[in-house]
């Protein structure tokens, strides 16, 4: 009388786990990119909620909000360089958050002092100001991923009250400024924030996260900023400093803007050599951990995803100051009153 198997033989036990290998190898990057569809649209979400923000902040005060603001006289001022974002707080259901800000406390006073130091009510950013796509792992709690557009502008973005995005500094944008309609012009967009020199990562440096200074030339060939890479890592020779969202109320041009010049995910580049100061003239792209591209804001309040690939047209040419951008299409989505004709597409 023959007797029955109880259990596998190797030869089968080994076939099954292969069975199981070749499985998770065609599975797991199926679990990743759905992952990451998720959380690239929770971001194109945040962006709704930021573009609604907008849009009540004009019906409330006739004008959007500008990229810096704040107040500018006494000692302890904070020099006119709030950050946008902290205006938009009551329209995103921040309320409360706000009115710490603005009321100020024993040590600060009223919308607080200076940005680029610590202080309770704006030492904790609110979640929806974070993209889930971006890999920050530090312990930093006011760091912010969304950034006001400065447009194909980069000379003396810092303190200019004009520029040829929809946000400079102490100065509104209205929806009468767009002229290039508010579906072809873009408001804000997305930057990973910079952890190298927080002592969260050492070793080479990404080029979606710091910013070379020195560069110079910047604002008449933007096209000098890409030789301090090798496209994805800065040179070693690059003199990098960190500007990527530490600070929620800084309102500075280098860590609450970016320019529509060098394509998304490009190296980011300022004029300036202090690595402690903020540079008067830059190109700053937007960056972020989405394959292939970022997601940005358009005026009208729609969220869109624009390809490291977009036009950017002759990036040996100096910056306009009326007319057509020089930097293709994705000048064109940055300038409000540029008059370039964008087709659908």
């Amino acid at each position: 009388m023959r007797r029955s198997r109880s259990a596998f033989t190797l030869v089968e036990l080994l076939v099954v786990i292969a069975i199981i290998g070749v499985l998770i190898a065609l599975l797991l990057p199926a679990v990743q990119q759905a992952r990451e569809a998720a959380r690239r649209m929770q971001c194109s979400n945040n962006f709704k909620q930021l573009g609604l923000a907008l849009h009540n902040y004009h019906d409330t005060y006739g004008d959007f909000v500008p990229r810096a603001t704040g107040t500018t006289s006494g000692s302890t001022h904070n020099y006119g360089r709030l950050n946008g974002l902290i205006p938009l707080l009551p329209f995103l259901e921040q309320t409360a958050m706000f009115n710490q800000i603005a009321a100020g406390d024993g040590t600060k006073p009223p919308y607080g002092g200076y940005t680029w130091e610590s202080w309770g009510p704006w030492d904790v950013a609110p979640q929806m100001f974070h993209c889930p796509s971006d890999n920050f792992s530090g312990t930093l709690t006011n760091h912010f991923n969304y950034r006001f557009s400065l447009g194909d502008s980069m000379l003396s973005v810092r303190d200019a009250t004009k520029v040829r995005g929809m946000f400079a500094k102490r100065d509104g944008t209205s929806f009468r400024d767009i002229v290039d309609g508010s579906s072809n012009t873009i408001a804000m967009s997305e930057r990973k924030v910079n952890q190298y020199n927080l002592g969260e990562r050492t070793g080479q440096i990404l080029v979606t996260e710091g910013v070379v200074t020195g560069v110079s030339s910047l604002s008449t060939s933007p096209i000098n900023c890409l030789g301090e890479s090798d496209g994805r890592y800065y040179l070693s020779a690059a003199d990098v400093k960190g500007r990527g969202g530490w600070w929620l109320a800084d309102g500075q041009a280098e860590r609450a803007g970016f320019t529509t010049v060098l394509p998304p995910n490009s190296p980011a580049c300022v004029e300036g050599t202090n690595g402690s100061g903020d540079s008067t003239t830059i190109a700053i792209s937007p960056t972020s951990n989405h394959p292939g591209g970022v997601l940005t804001l358009r005026a009208d309040g729609s969220s869109h995803f624009v390809a490291e690939t977009i036009d950017t047209g002759d990036l040996s040419q100096p910056e306009v100051t009326g007319g057509p951008s020089n930097y293709g299409v994705w000048g064109a989505l940055g300038s409000k009153a540029g008059g370039e004709v964008l087709s659908d597409n």
